[in-house]
């Protein structure tokens, strides 16, 4: 408890309400425009790429990079965070969350509820395809061969999506917990450093789901819809943030706010790790034909890989 109080007395002096909120009014534009320019960067190349030969590889390689920044993402930003929020004094001291290691469970949670809907969604999918559960041969010479491929590629379109969708949920609840914390804070010595380092962060994160959006063929709208959804939701979050301030005088170092960022940390994490290792590298270094027929292209996906982790990973300095 002598702990709690220390660091307590470290940030009083840095607490200065109209400093905190008029940083928090700048960092809303920052914040969506990084956000708009980090999404529609690999959705503007794939849509200049479409149509060129190097088309399927330069998708291959922005959704590989993509892959990097979400894993890490997920592993050096979201579960730290989760396991220090719930770790923090004015939580750990108190049951039930002294007893268990809570944001361990509630990463596995994440985890298992990302399988559970992949497999139900899945599974809705080829039964609605084939829903007689008939196998249907892929080496005959008839048309069958034709009905098969074209019924693959769509079924293989038809998973992307969902996998967009499903990882876009994911990096919402990572964003709103960013930007409900950031909103509630009074802390001007956190919030200034933190402004330039969600800049970063948010150009990172949305070229990853902006690479998982671009390759998955949606229609313009949707695409629209999507890189919305996902450049308003910090901001939106600051604005939460501010209003719970101000209604319940709740700061981000509160109790309620720490259990909060935990639990939508850790099963958030959860999603995210279940995403970036099954859906996204797993299939794309095991299960993609171009990887299997052109090595240079194997080796150039691993190093965007790297990259996108590296860049991701190397943000966890600021924030």
């Amino acid at each position: 408890m002598v702990s709690c109080v220390s660091d307590t007395a470290r940030t009083l002096g840095c607490r200065d309400g109209a400093a905190a909120t008029h940083l928090k009014l700048i960092s809303l534009l920052v914040i969506f425009f990084t956000s708009v320019s980090g999404i529609s960067s690999p959705v503007l190349l794939a849509r200049y790429f479409q149509g060129k030969p190097v088309y399927d590889k330069a998708i291959l390689i922005i959704k590989c990079f993509a892959a990097g920044v979400i894993l890490s993402t997920s592993l050096v930003h979201v579960l730290p965070e989760a396991f220090s929020a719930l770790s923090d004094c004015h939580v750990a001291s108190r049951h039930p969350w002294k007893d268990f290691p809570f944001a361990g469970l509630l990463t596995l949670l994440g985890a298992l509820l990302a399988l559970f809907v992949d497999l139900t969604a899945s599974s809705h999918v080829e039964h609605s395809h084939n829903p007689s559960g008939d196998y249907l041969p892929v080496g005959t010479q008839d048309g069958t061969v034709g009905k098969k491929v074209g019924s693959n590629e769509e079924m293989l379109k038809l998973k992307q999506k969902l996998v967009s969708q499903v990882l876009e949920i994911g990096i919402i609840f990572h964003s709103v917990i960013i930007g409900v914390t950031m909103g509630m804070s009074q802390n001007q010595c956190t919030i200034r450093p933190l402004v330039a380092a969600l800049a970063f962060h948010q150009i990172f994160e949305g070229m990853g789901l902006g690479g998982c959006i671009a390759q998955a063929g949606f229609s313009m709208r949707t695409v629209a819809y999507m890189c919305f959804m996902f450049s308003v939701t910090t901001p939106m979050g600051i604005v939460l943030g501010m209003v719970v301030f101000s209604v319940t005088g709740y700061d981000d170092g509160s109790r309620n706010a720490l259990i909060m960022e935990g639990v939508l940390g850790s099963l958030s994490s959860g999603i995210l790790i279940y995403m970036a290792l099954v859906d996204l590298i797993a299939v794309d270094f095991f299960h993609n034909k171009l990887m299997g027929s052109r090595k240079w292209l194997k080796k150039a996906s691993f190093i965007a890989l790297v990259l996108g982790s590296t860049s991701m990973s190397i943000l966890a300095l600021w924030a």
